[in-house]
């Protein structure tokens, strides 16, 4: 493989020739062993291509982009490696002159080992895809300051790190009113991943959701500390069914939680993607992720030469992220509730934050020092 430390700076080529003239910048797949899960690769498109681009302006050559993915999940688990698979097929299918490449179910501490390969291969752009990457990467980017690379929920940049995020906890809000006005015994349960701002922000979100609609509501949360382990996110809600929750929520990288929820009869919700073939009648909604509204702008920023690194941080208004479909069962108060605070918050009269001991706050509080619950959560966060 090219040592592109040696090279030249693929940086200063895109800049000076923008989408004209990237001949040769993107060669053969450096799939193949690239994580400890499978490498796949996607060229004009999911499934198609044999190495050889379109570009935009009609005529054949190699004026091609390659962006890879790296996952800590498999994409066949419904939830937030799928999401971000599904925002790469997305733009794989748009784009005809971008070859796509992934890697799914690398571990932390695996993942500088398969962004190092992306860099030493063809990728001009990596996604790293949870927070555990973070470190990992910027590591990684020092190394090789000619690639792009792009961290997904953490805080770290670089002059060729950016990050990127959605404001998750805006759909999170108006699922918890959801939640708020279908509960009988006014206590919701809420399976979480790791303690970090992100989990905690989502966490406070839904219960003030649902306090705004019902004085009466409290939130239980229960900790796996885990993204991905569907035994114990199903134990996790089962302990919280033990305590008469009867909305469950989750944040974690697989459906278990959500479907222990509708296997007991009670109100399920999801997260990352549409779940609700699994849930059912018991299904209420999720709040879910677009990726291909950043994946797609960042990769033609990469293409024109334009790219930066940036903090990118949309809420519902760009469309990275909403709220699913309703369930079948889920009575016309919550929605109308939902639809009128949806749309106060596009107006900007609605701020998730307003009344609580985080109105006010920065957003550079909200993203990365956020440590603490909100009055409508039992319990503290754990250190």
């Amino acid at each position: 493989m090219v040592d592109k430390k040696h090279t030249k700076s693929r940086r200063e080529l895109l800049t000076a020739l923008g989408a004209a003239g990237i001949t040769g910048l993107a060669g053969c797949s450096s799939g193949g062993d690239g994580g400890s899960g499978e490498a796949a690769t996607d060229t004009a498109g999911e499934g198609a291509g044999d190495g050889t681009t379109t570009g935009s302006d009609g005529g054949s050559g190699t004026d091609s982009i390659t962006a890879a993915w790296v996952y800590n999940s498999e994409v066949g688990d419904l939830g937030w490696s799928w999401a971000h698979n599904e925002g790469r097929k997305a733009v794989a299918a748009e784009y005809d002159w971008l070859e796509t490449e992934y890697t799914e179910a690398v571990a932390p501490a695996d993942s500088e080992r398969v962004f190092e390969q992306y860099a030493q291969g063809d990728a001009d752009i990596i996604f790293g895809c949870t927070f555990e990457y973070q470190d990992p990467m910027a590591s990684v980017a020092e190394q090789y300051p000619d690639t792009f690379f792009e961290h997904n929920t953490g805080y770290l940049t670089m002059e060729n790190m950016g990050r990127y995020m959605g404001r998750i906890y805006q759909p999170r809000y108006l699922a918890g009113q959801a939640a708020g006005t279908v509960t009988e015994t006014d206590t919701l349960g809420y399976v979480a991943a790791f303690p970090i701002p992100e989990v905690i922000r989502g966490i406070n979100a839904y219960a003030l959701g649902a306090a705004s609609v019902n004085d009466n509501a409290t939130l239980k949360v229960r900790w796996t500390n885990s993204w991905f382990d569907p035994p114990t996110e199903s134990e996790a809600a089962n302990a919280l069914l033990d305590e008469d929750v009867d909305v469950m929520a989750q944040h974690q990288d697989s459906p278990a939680a959500l479907r222990a929820a509708s296997d007991a009869g009670i109100w399920a919700t999801g997260y990352d993607a549409p779940m609700g073939d699994i849930a059912g009648e018991n299904y209420l909604t999720s709040p879910i992720w677009h990726w291909e509204e950043f994946y797609g702008p960042t990769i033609e920023s990469v293409r024109d030469g334009t790219w930066e690194s940036d903090v990118y941080w949309e809420g519902i208004d760009a469309g990275i992220c909403s709220l699913d479909d309703w369930g079948p069962e889920v009575p016309q108060e919550a929605k109308d509730t939902v639809s009128e605070s949806r749309s106060a918050i596009l107006d900007g009269e609605l701020n998730v934050w307003a009344d609580s001991a985080f109105e006010g706050k920065s957003d550079e509080f909200l993203f990365q020092q956020m440590s603490s619950y909100v009055d409508a959560v039992e319990g503290e966060v754990p250190n």
